[in-house]
C-alpha cells in the first residue's frame, strides 16, 4: 500500500471522530463539517510532505478547532472580545499541542455521531445519506452517484436532514437508556441498507457499488469496537463479511450476474469467510440471538459448502423458519421459499409465496416475480416461468439484473414461440 493510500485511509477513519469532537463543543453541524473538511485537506497535504504526526487525531482536532475559532471571530466582529473568550473557553484543550493524554483527543464520538445521523425525525433515505456524508466521509457527489441522483438533489437532501435534526432539538449525546435499544436498531439498519445497496445496486449499469459495501463494513467494524459485547453488532459485521466474500465470483468479466449456484467458489474471499465464521461462532455462544446473527448463520452455511450441491438446505430452512419468527418481512419469505423448494420441491416453495400477493411492500417489485419464475422453471412449467421472467425484467431498474432475467427468459422462449 502506498503512503498516499495509507494517509487517505487514516483520514477517512478519523474524520467522524474529529467531526464528533467539534459538534460536541460547537453544536453547528454545517460549520463543523466545513472545518473538518479543511483540516482533512491540510492533513492530506502536510502529512504527505512531513509525515504523519504522533497523534493524528489530535492534530486534526486542533486544526479544525482553529478553523472554527477563526470563523467565529470573523462572523462576530462587533463582539469580538466577548465572543472570542466564550468560544475559546471550552476549547482550550483542543487548541493546545496535540497529545494522546488529552481527554478530548482520546474520546471517540463516532457512535454518538451515528445516533445523530440516524435521528428518528429523518426518513430512512435521509438517514443513509447523512450517515455516508458525516460518518462515512463520502462527498455529496459520491453519494449522489451511488444513488443515481443529481448532486444538487443529494445536497438538498443532506441539508434538509441537518435542518430537521436541528428543528427536532437533538443534542449531541447518546440517547437516554430507555431509547437506546430502538435507536441502535435504526443505526444497524442504516448500515445494513448501505451494504445492501452496495452489494446489489437498486438501479444503474453496475451490480456492485464497492465504495458502499466497503464503507458499510468499515463503519460496522467501528461500531463493534465501541460495542464489542453486542451480539447484533457482531452479527451484522459477520453477515457483511460472509456476503461480500462472494462478490469476486458474482459477475462475469462483462459485468453480467452469476447466480449463487453457478459461482466459482474458488474465487470467494477465504479470509473474509474465516473472519465472518469466527466472529459468528463467538457471537452465537455469548449473546442473545437476533436477526442479523441468524442471517449471518444462513450466509455461513452457504459459504462453508464446497459446492452448490453440498449446501445443507434443511439447516437453511430451519434458520429461515426461526428468522421469520424473530423478524418477519417479505424478503425473508422470498428466500425461505427458495430454501423450502430445494428441500421439499418447487410447489411447496410456491405455496409459501401465496400470502405475499396481498403485501403492498412487494407491489410491482421484480423480486417476487423473479423468485416465482425460478420456482416455476424448477417445476417444469416453462410457460409461466417465461412470463414471470419477462415481467420481472421489465420491473427491475438494475441493468445487470435485467440482463440476467432476460437471459433466463430467452432460454425458455424457443420452446414456446
Amino acid at each position: 500500500m502506498t503512503q498516499e493510500r495509507r494517509i487517505e485511509d487514516l483520514l477517512r477513519e478519523l474524520a467522524p471522530q474529529v467531526l464528533g469532537a467539534l459538534i460536541r463543543r460547537y453544536g453547528q453541524f454545517d460549520a463543523c463539517e466545513d472545518a473538518v473538511q479543511e483540516a482533512l485537506l491540510a492533513g492530506a497535504t502536510q502529512w504527505a510532505e512531513k509525515g504523519v504526526p504522533e497523534s493524528p487525531r489530535g492534530w486534526l482536532i486542533t486544526v479544525a478547532a482553529r478553523r472554527m475559532t477563526d470563523q467565529i471571530r470573523s462572523e462576530t466582529a462587533r463582539q469580538r472580545r466577548e465572543l472570542t473568550v466564550a468560544a475559546m473557553a471550552p476549547t482550550q484543550d483542543l487548541l493546545a499541542p496535540a497529545s494522546d493524554d488529552k481527554p478530548a483527543n482520546d474520546r471517540d464520538d463516532t457512535l454518538t455521531l451515528l445516533f445523530l445521523c440516524c435521528h428518528p425525525a429523518l426518513s430512512p433515505a435521509s438517514q443513509v445519506a447523512l450517515t455516508l456524508r458525516a460518518v462515512g466521509g463520502l462527498t455529496t457527489g459520491e453519494i449522489a452517484s451511488a444513488f443515481l441522483v443529481p448532486e444538487s438533489t443529494m445536497g438538498q437532501r443532506i441539508s434538509r436532514a441537518k435542518q430537521k435534526i436541528k428543528a427536532a432539538g437533538a443534542r449531541f449525546q447518546l440517547p437516554p437508556a430507555a431509547e437506546r435499544t430502538e435507536r441502535q436498531r435504526v443505526v444497524l439498519h442504516v448500515l445494513y441498507l448501505i451494504f445492501n445497496e452496495g452489494y446489489t445496486a437498486s438501479s444503474g449499469k453496475d451490480l456492485h457499488r464497492t465504495e458502499l459495501t466497503a464503507e458499510a463494513i468499515r463503519l460496522a467494524r467501528a461500531v463493534r469496537v465501541l460495542l464489542p459485547a453486542d451480539g447484533e453488532v457482531s452479527g451484522l459485521l459477520a453477515l457483511m463479511l460472509l456476503t461480500d466474500a462472494r462478490r469476486p465470483a458474482r459477475t462475469r468479466p462483462d459485468g453480467t450476474l452469476v447466480p449463487l449456484a453457478e459461482q466459482d467458489r474458488g474465487r470467494w474471499n477465504a479470509d473474509a469467510i474465516k473472519e465472518g465464521v469466527d466472529l459468528l461462532t463467538r457471537t452465537l455462544t455469548a449473546a442473545p440471538l437476533g436477526p442479523y446473527q441468524l442471517q449471518a448463520a444462513i450466509a455461513a452455511v452457504h459459504d462453508e459448502a464446497g459446492t452448490a450441491q453440498d449446501t445443507d438446505w434443511p439447516q437453511i430452512v430451519a434458520l429461515y423458519q426461526l428468522l421469520e419468527r424473530v423478524a418477519p418481512n417479505p424478503m425473508v419469505t422470498l428466500n425461505h421459499a427458495v430454501a423450502v423448494a430445494m428441500v421439499h420441491g418447487p410447489r411447496a416453495g410456491l405455496a409459501l409465496l401465496e400470502p405475499l400477493d396481498g403485501d403492498t411492500r412487494l407491489t410491482e417489485h421484480h423480486r417476487l416475480d423473479a423468485v416465482r419464475a425460478h420456482l416455476y422453471e424448477m417445476a417444469g412449467d416453462h410457460i409461466e416461468a417465461l412470463r414471470l421472467y419477462q415481467q420481472a425484467a421489465r420491473r427491475t431498474t438494475s441493468i445487470p439484473e435485467q440482463l440476467y432475467l432476460e437471459g433466463r427468459a430467452a432460454r425458455l422462449a424457443p420452446n414456446h414461440r
